[in-house]
């Protein structure tokens, strides 16, 4: 496991850029018309869904 140390301003942003990510990703899933493509972005999501939870604790 990697640890990474961030100032609580650095934390934010990127709390912040992850949350903006997903926005856009979800959008991109919904105009997806190929599934391969599709589950490949919801694989992304998920990942980054879960990245910014552990953000939160």
């Amino acid at each position: 496991m990697t640890t990474i140390e961030l100032a609580p301003v650095e934390e934010e942003m990127l709390r912040e850029l992850l949350e903006v990510t997903v926005s856009d990703l979800s959008m991109e899933i919904s105009h997806t018309d190929r599934m391969d493509f599709r589950e490949g972005l919801k694989v992304r999501k998920e990942f980054f869904n879960k990245l910014a939870s552990q953000l939160k604790h």
